[in-house]
């Protein structure tokens, strides 16, 4: 089974910018789809953005777009999240996830496998 370990969460300030990471066991996860997704109080998990496994498709929430970038390095095992201009409504604990096929969903029930997660809190 794959193991999935998210890290750089922390406190920002708004408009700041913040890199979170996911490391991932094993060579196979070269082959897989892979995403971020984040999960605030009282709310659904939802899709941050999604990767195939070749990094050639990518997909970002509306919310997230043109802020956030997604990034992977099947060399190292792993994935990136770049996010600038963070805004207060980006807090939430964000996990990475991977799912054992090449091609991506936006589905969180798709996903085979997350990580523990990892806080992200932006301040005013």
């Amino acid at each position: 089974q794959v193991q999935l370990v998210e890290s750089g969460g922390g406190l920002v300030q708004a408009g700041g910018s913040l890199r979170l990471a996911c490391a991932a066991s094993g060579r196979t996860f070269s082959f897989y789809a892979a995403g971020w997704f984040r999960q605030a109080p009282g709310k659904e998990r939802e899709l941050v953005s999604v990767i195939n496994w070749s990094g050639g498709t990518t997909y970002y929430a509306d919310s997230v777009k043109g802020r956030f970038t997604i990034s992977r390095d099947n060399a190292k095992n792993t994935m990136y999240l770049q996010m600038s201009s963070l805004k207060p409504e980006d807090t939430a604990v964000y996990y990475c996830a991977a799912q054992k096929v090449p091609i991506v969903s936006v589905l969180p029930r798709d996903y085979d496998y997350w990580g523990q997660g990892t806080q992200v809190t932006v301040s005013s």
